[in-house]
């Protein structure tokens, strides 16, 4: 089958995304409302896209009503935010931030989530997360219905077991994020395997043969 997405309708669109690119890493974003609450959306249009400078990238699209969600509200006002990665042992209260609740909630409080204090932003975060990545606003890109937010990881905070001995690559027998497929379709990295490239030179005849 063959898809002209110069003629399909938006939500055609999405379905083919989400269902074919994925999985996709889950960052539940908290920020903090100019009340001082605390907010927590989970979203799956999001991943890493630069090292140096160290950039992440969240879309976010608007409300049905077309009215900016809290998370993009909140970002504009304070140009930081915090995204907790997502496990098995975070899935149900992702869900639970997830839910729409009135801008005055707190959804960490609401989920059962303990709020820990960011070291270089104004926000807080689940302090259940595995790893958490502070970041800054380097630019948005404002679409009619999503907003890219370029966030850059100014500070990160990483649970100790989840680091090698040397502390230097995640150990994936403690470090499992789950990520998500399509619909309410999920996947967990429990099964991991190691891919080794082959050498070149098993390609490439020598001159003169």
């Amino acid at each position: 089958m063959e898809f002209d997405f110069t003629h399909l309708d938006p939500q055609s669109r999405y379905r083919l995304l989400t269902n074919f690119i994925g999985p996709r890493p889950i960052a539940l974003v908290t920020t903090r409302s100019r009340a001082g609450h605390n907010n927590a959306a989970p979203m799956s249009f999001f991943n890493v896209f630069s090292h140096d400078p160290a950039i992440v990238v969240l879309g976010i699209q608007p409300r049905l009503t077309g009215e900016e969600k809290d998370t993009t509200a909140n970002i504009r006002r304070s140009k930081e935010f915090a995204i907790n990665m997502v496990d098995m042992a975070l899935s149900q209260q992702m869900l639970v931030c997830g839910l729409g609740f009135d801008s005055e909630v707190d959804e960490l409080s609401m989920a059962g989530l303990t709020a820990a204090p960011c070291t270089s932003i104004d926000a807080a975060y689940a302090a259940q997360s595995p790893c958490v990545f502070e970041c800054r606003v380097e630019r948005f890109i404002d679409y009619p219905r999503r907003t890219l937010v370029l966030g850059e990881v100014v500070h990160m905070h990483v649970r100790r077991e989840c680091l090698d001995r040397e502390g230097h690559y995640v150990d994936p027998e403690q470090y499992q994020p789950i990520a998500r497929l399509h619909a309410d379709n999920y996947i967990t990295s429990d099964r991991q395997f190691v891919l080794k490239a082959p050498s070149i030179a098993d390609f490439i005849k020598p001159q003169g043969d």
